[in-house]
């Protein structure tokens, strides 16, 4: 057995092992969630009549989220947000967790979860506000990737529940419908808009076709107007959910792109994907 006593041998490796990790960072850090199920969470009542109070929701959203902005990005008056309203948001996350979420139907559902995640991701920034993006929120993740989203922050049924819970191991992997990237919002200006409303089971459909829409006809969601193509991340993180390819990508956003991007798009697609294409994400808080 061999044991090293030279300390100076032994701080070089240390640092060399530290340089290691630091060049291994990038992608520990790029890494996107997989949408691995939680089998627990398939349980549902078909044809369910039960429907989940969402108002209070509504109510912050209408004093708070500002969507007249000039750039387009739906932002929050995080800074404003009174003692009174920040305790009737709590008391309206805490009304989800009571709520018994295996007696509902499927699209009851995935408005509860909807709802549930933006809740708790406004909660989470007004907790540590000010902030200047939801990154440097680090109660989780390894020494060389802190982050919060793997902080147990909810609980429903009596199961503690993180953010990338909900989106990954619950809403992607059962609805498997790319449009959930558009309803659930990071508090970054990268990000889908917060919608100034709830999601509620009738109408979630029709709101996440709006969401999409708006999206990719916006600059930071996809933007083919210079030499090179820049997509938002989300089509490189999540490329599975789209198709797995440029090509299902491209196909994806043709479904929503108007006017010109549309015709940008098009162009794009029938060269064959021949030009590079760049991706791009605002991390920023969504404050206004």
């Amino acid at each position: 057995m061999f044991v090293c006593t030279d300390k100076n041998w032994v701080r070089s490796s240390a640092l060399a092992l530290a340089v290691s990790a630091l060049f291994m960072a990038p992608a520990i850090l790029g890494a996107a969630p997989q949408a691995e199920l939680w089998p627990r969470w398939e349980a549902h009542t078909a044809g369910s009549s039960r429907t989940v109070d969402h108002d209070a929701w509504a109510g912050f959203l209408e004093r708070y989220l500002v969507t007249d902005t000039p750039d387009g990005v739906n932002r929050v008056r995080y800074g404003e947000v009174s003692s009174a309203d920040r305790r009737a948001l709590q008391q309206y996350i805490s009304s989800l967790e009571a709520i018994p979420v295996s007696e509902l139907d499927r699209p009851e559902q995935l408005a509860f979860w909807t709802n549930l995640y933006n809740a708790v991701t406004v909660e989470l920034i007004l907790d540590h506000y000010p902030v200047k993006s939801i990154r440097d929120i680090k109660i989780s993740g390894s020494m060389l990737n802190r982050h919060p989203w793997d902080a147990e922050l909810t609980e429903v049924e009596g199961v503690a529940l993180t953010l990338n819970d909900i989106e990954h191991r619950i809403m992607r992997p059962i609805w498997q419908d790319p449009r959930i990237h558009y309803v659930v919002n990071c508090a970054s200006i990268g990000c889908p808009n917060l919608w100034p409303e709830p999601f509620r089971g009738d109408t979630w459909d029709a709101i996440a076709e709006a969401a999409a829409r708006a999206y990719v006809n916006h600059p930071r969601g996809v933007d083919f107007s210079g030499r090179r193509p820049v997509l938002s991340s989300i089509y490189d993180w999540y490329s599975d959910d789209f198709g797995g390819n440029i090509e299902g990508v491209v196909d994806h956003v043709l479904r929503y792109a108007e006017g010109e991007r549309a015709r940008q798009a098009r162009r794009f697609a029938e060269g064959g994907h021949r030009g590079r294409v760049s991706y791009d994400y605002d991390w920023d808080i969504n404050e206004f």
